[in-house]
């Protein structure tokens, strides 16, 4: 069985987290990527963790993540005969997605009017931190600039402590998600115009639509209606330390009895303090000094079992070790085991979505430059 991209050509011409994580999932699916490397490699070989904790740019977690299915290929584009080698590369290509700063594109002769001249079918997919165009445009940025100036980082955190980033690089992962599924629809386009166009990916803008109601609720009202909760948003919607972890409860009206009987509590049911929603969010810190006292003596896995047999909304937050152990993705196949020269034999996450069997290719990250005396002495004189 065909995977679903097959026959399509990707340059990748990009590094670190946002353009390369586009270029995994076109990889994955089924599309031949050619990963364009400067002489020193990809800026993400430099960061770890290493196996052993010894520094090797073959063995990067964070390289090898997101690199997988790739063809690498090191050409300097600052060298005019280097230069000429990836135009004749971009000739061949369906897609180019790259993550430069636009100044540094034009700089180097690789903007998008220069690429579509060579090639009048190419989509370009631009990753950047605010866009082509508007007053920040060529500004530098990074995962933590894109969180704090889409939104994000203000409806998170708590009122005492302040606006908190996410975990990892979450900004960047969104902006290449979205580069992805924006890619996918010039390419129908231009199978059906016969021409590309520019895809302009903004992270910051891929960060401002996900804010939930924020944005509605202030232009409504004229401030912003929410608060920054952390872990609690009542005593009975919120996470909890235990015993061997940390578990969350999200107890609607409907579910408050049944949770009662799970943790072994029917005798709050009874108590007026605690009778209605409303009277629980009028004792929230009551309610709140109960929960911790018993979660304190909850073990996650056993309490996970009780409460879906119970019926009662309580999960638990999963450790590395825990989602390496869930049977509900090793049921459906989503860790894979993936061997590298180097870095040797270790665990990967699957794609983000399903599509049938075989749909996605488990191959391993290139070695720097491995591919290009056969990649460049393919292409057409």
């Amino acid at each position: 069985m065909s995977r679903p991209l097959e026959g399509i050509r990707v340059v990748e011409l990009g590094t670190f987290v946002s353009a390369p994580y586009c270029g995994k999932l076109f990889a994955g699916y089924g599309a031949e990527v050619i990963k364009v490397e400067p002489p020193g490699g990809d800026i993400a070989r430099a960061h770890g963790p290493f196996p052993g904790n010894k520094p090797d740019p073959e063995a990067s977690a964070l390289f090898l993540y997101l690199n997988t299915g790739k063809r690498s290929v090191v050409l300097d584009p600052r060298d005019p005969g280097q230069r000429e080698a990836l135009l004749r590369l971009v000739e061949t290509a369906d897609v180019l997605v790259e993550n430069y700063r636009p100044a540094d594109l034009r700089a180097l002769g690789l903007d998008y009017a220069t690429l579509s001249a060579r090639n009048r079918r190419l989509v370009m997919v631009s990753i950047t931190p605010f866009g082509q165009t508007g007053p920040y445009a060529d500004f530098r940025g990074n995962n933590l600039v894109a969180f704090a100036m889409g939104g994000q980082m203000y409806i998170t955190g708590t009122l005492e402590g302040g606006p908190l980033k996410n975990g990892g690089y979450q900004a960047d992962y969104q902006g290449g998600l979205n580069a992805f599924s924006a890619g996918m629809l010039a390419l129908l386009a231009a199978e059906r115009d016969g021409t590309g166009q520019h895809v302009d990916i903004s992270v910051q803008r891929c960060m401002a639509p996900i804010l939930e109601a924020s944005i509605p609720y202030y232009c409504y009202l004229g401030q912003w209606n929410g608060i920054r909760r952390g872990n609690h948003m009542a005593s009975f919607i919120g996470i909890y330390p235990c015993a061997d972890g940390h578990i969350g409860i999200h107890l609607m009206p409907r579910n408050w009895k049944p949770f009662l009987d799970v943790i072994g509590r029917p005798d709050l049911a009874e108590d007026p303090r605690f009778a209605t929603q409303a009277d629980r969010v009028a004792h929230n810190d009551e309610l709140m000094a109960e929960l911790y006292a018993w979660a304190a003596t909850e073990t996650k896995h056993d309490l996970y079992r009780r409460a879906g047999a119970g019926r009662a909304p309580v999960a638990f937050v999963h450790t590395m070790a825990d989602l390496l152990e869930s049977p509900q993705l090793n049921a459906r196949g989503f860790l894979q085991r993936i061997d590298h020269p180097v870095a040797g034999e270790a665990v990967y996450p699957g794609p983000p979505w399903w599509m049938g069997p075989g749909d996605w290719d488990t191959g391993r990250a290139p070695l720097l430059g491995e591919h290009t005396e056969e990649v460049l002495g393919g292409l057409p004189r």
